[in-house]
Parts: C-alpha cells; structure tokens; sequence
C-alpha cells in the first residue's frame, strides 16, 4: 500500500501539526487521501495524554498542552525525532495491538542499527535501554484509523523532563542516542523508515 512519507526539516509548532494530523485522519477516513509517515521535531512543548494528572507536573510555570493521545504526560523538544503516523486499519488487520507491536519492534531494530541494544516492556509502554526510557508509543484510533506515532530521544536536552514526571516515570529514568553513546548519528532518517514501511506492510 501507498504511503505519504513527509519529512520536515524545521520545528513545527504542535498545534500546527495536530491541524495537520488531523485533516489527514479525516482524509484518510474519507478514502481521500494516503497513509502518511511524518518525520519532524518541536520546539519545547510539554503534552499532556487522556490520562495525564495534574500532580504529574513538577514545575507549574511550564505550559501544558492537553491532547486526545494516549498516555500521561511527556516532552517534546529540538533533538527528539517525532514519527506522527496515519494508519489505516480497515485495509489491513483491525489489531491494534499488533500495530503497537511493529512500531515497538521497528524501533528496537532500528536502535540496534546504532549499536543500542533495546527492549519493550508489557508493563510500560515503550521502548527501553536497561532501566531507561528511550522512545515513547502513544496511538489513538478512530474508525480503525490509528494516528498520533511515537517519539526517539536523539540528541535532546534530558534536563528539561525534571520539570514532569514523564510518562509516570522517575525523571531520572530517560535517556537518548547521545547519552548512550556519545554520538549524535547521521543519515539515519532513511534506516528508520525504511524498517518502519517494511514492518507496517506486513499488518
């Protein structure tokens, strides 16, 4: 099946993504328009999932977005690589725990490319090295079209999650590419999609 890959090279504002996001559910539910695969960063936004709680804020000057995710509350910002996806289910198996499977193992596989070897967990949704968080899942589906995506700690500033507790989680307990291995790593867009096309297509 066809899908859109759109990268962008400059921040995009949050609220100006989920307009976009959004029409392209719609599109997508219409039969109107592709799947879609979007690459991209934020500028420093904290976002808030349908079960986030207030006490998940440490610093009350931050400005929480509130959202229809999944999921608690997290940080987006400049270094973390966002992959916003538009699924269509009704033309490939109505599982969505099989598409949080592929997005998991795509990520895994994609680390491993990186030398970092990484695991999910059943209990906390994820992506893991050791005891550290390294990439967070969160999906909501209308109608069997999955949208939202998933998020991988490149080369951000982790100091900024002390402000949250991320995802219900000890802050201390996230890390990045950068702080794993010291390197920020090049031409890696295509790795990640290229794993992520090929794992979606076998829902």
């Amino acid at each position: 099946m066809s899908i859109e890959i759109k990268l962008s090279k400059k921040r995009i504002p949050y609220g100006k993504a989920m307009f976009f996001l959004n029409k392209r559910v719609e599109e997508v539910k219409k039969g109107s328009n592709k799947e879609l695969i979007w690459i991209l960063e934020h500028p420093i936004t904290y976002t808030a999932g349908v079960s986030f709680k207030d006490n998940e804020v440490i610093d009350k000057k931050i400005k929480i977005i509130k959202t229809n995710r999944g999921g608690k509350i997290t940080l987006h910002n400049p270094g973390q690589k966002i992959i916003y996806l538009v699924i269509n289910l009704n033309n490939r198996k109505k599982d969505i725990r099989k598409l949080i499977n592929i997005i998991e193992i795509s990520i895994i596989k994609f680390l491993k490319t990186l030398n970092i070897e990484a695991k999910n967990d059943r209990k906390n949704i994820g992506i893991w090295v050791k005891d550290k968080k390294i990439a967070a899942i969160g999906l909501r589906v209308s109608r069997w079209v999955a949208f939202h995506g998933f998020s991988i700690n490149i080369s951000n500033n982790l100091e900024e999650y002390k402000k949250i507790i991320p995802c219900g989680l000890d802050n201390t307990k996230i890390t990045s590419v950068f702080y794993e291995k010291k390197i920020i790593p090049k031409n890696y867009i295509k790795k990640l999609i290229s794993i992520l096309i090929t794992n979606i297509n076998k829902i």
